[in-house]
């Protein structure tokens, strides 16, 4: 069983060092991570690759994950465009980046007011609107009660994929508090932005 010690990296670093070991065939990896995003990131990116993953607590901080491959050989990818309808031209995919809790500057209440209506408004793009992505203030939006958290779970419910930065929500200390979305990383993040035909940023 290989061993990566990922005490200390920053994300998406521990994915990115999983990713690694598999692209060499590993089926089997021993993961020590000093954080909930980190262990919440890497133990989500292994169980899309088919890997069977559990993870204990050990003292300071650290969580020791091991990883073992349920089928060799039948890797998923961790980012995935949305599937086309059958017999149906490619749809385009856009990503809305979101990086603030509010929509504009000037009035903090407002601008509060006018990201809800924005979230609420969303779907009338219709099955153009592929996925969201949140970043730094944006990932307060997935953890608050509110219109807004209301407008993404109800996407959410949709089929409209919301990402939402781990490291964000642990700098925020809202891992726990989060209600809606994948905790995901930067690696995730711009894949998808790698994928999408169209991105908007509010």
């Amino acid at each position: 069983m290989a061993l990566l010690d990922c005490r200390g990296l920053a994300c998406p670093q521990p994915v990115m060092r999983c990713r690694d070991r598999l692209a060499e065939g590993a089926t089997a990896l021993e993961i020590l991570v000093d954080n909930d995003a980190a262990r919440e990131n890497v133990a989500r990116f292994l169980r899309g690759r088919g890997f069977e993953v559990t993870w204990l607590a050990e003292d300071g901080g650290l969580w020791r994950l091991a990883a073992r491959a349920d089928r060799p050989g039948d890797a998923a990818p961790s980012v995935k465009p949305a599937p086309e309808a059958a017999a149906a031209e490619h749809e385009t995919r856009t990503l809305v980046l979101i990086t603030t809790e509010t929509l504009g500057r000037g009035d903090e209440e407002l601008g509060g007011k006018l990201m809800g209506n924005f979230l609420a408004t969303l779907p009338e793009m219709g099955a153009r609107l592929w996925r969201l992505a949140l970043l730094n203030g944006g990932v307060k939006l997935a953890a608050r009660p509110g219109p807004a958290l209301d407008a993404l779970k109800n996407m959410a419910q949709n089929n409209v994929s919301v990402l939402v930065c781990g490291a964000c929500l642990a700098h925020y200390g809202l891992l726990e508090a989060k209600a809606v979305g994948e905790t995901s990383n930067m690696l995730d993040i711009v894949t998808s932005l790698d994928l999408a035909d169209k991105i908007i940023r509010p």
